[in-house]
């Protein structure tokens, strides 16, 4: 994993529930999924930069901790909703990534829950902390062009809606 360290950046994002923070702080990341398959990004001041998909994909970034029981709420509600709405649609690309796990962890986890999307490990934290320093799960949709248009903080119902709404508008 390289690092590039340079400044923060703090950009507000309006949901319709809360003005919401998050600071980037500029390095490149690679991960690797459960299954093997790699992806890497890089976080700016302007956002995240996912090369592959610039211009093509919107992405949605979930963080989250197999410990930690809104997560579980919340990948329950990926699994039943989110992923059968989007999966298959090539405008779309979903990042779940484990805070502070590796992808043994990640592996056993998924057989117990039976996930059919992809998890990425984050051991360390190192992905999680460069733009967000407590409260999971936590996620980012970003646009075509690399900007954060919605971030969800926790979980509940409503704002998991907006989030998939916010998806619909995203991949158009």
């Amino acid at each position: 994993m390289a690092f590039d360290w340079f400044k923060r950046k703090t950009q507000n994002i309006t949901t319709s529930t809360e003005e919401k923070k998050v600071e980037f702080v500029s390095q490149s990341f690679t991960l690797i999924t459960t299954d093997e398959k790699f992806i890497s990004f890089r976080s700016t001041n302007e956002g995240l930069d996912f090369d592959e998909f610039k211009g093509k994909k919107a992405v949605l970034v979930d963080v989250f901790a197999t410990w930690c029981p809104p997560c579980q709420k919340e990948l329950a509600a990926v699994e039943s909703k989110l992923w059968p709405e989007f999966k298959d649609n090539a405008n779309f690309k979903l990042l779940v990534i484990g805070r502070d796990h590796t992808n043994e962890e990640l592996k056993t986890y998924n057989t117990k829950k039976n996930f059919t999307f992809p998890l990425y490990a984050d051991k360390g934290r190192v992905v999680f902390d460069s733009f967000a320093s407590s409260t999971i799960p936590r996620s980012y949709l970003i646009d075509k062009d690399g900007k954060v248009i919605h971030i969800s903080i926790g979980f509940n119902e409503t704002e998991f809606s907006e989030l998939m709404q916010k998806i619909e508008e995203a991949i158009k």
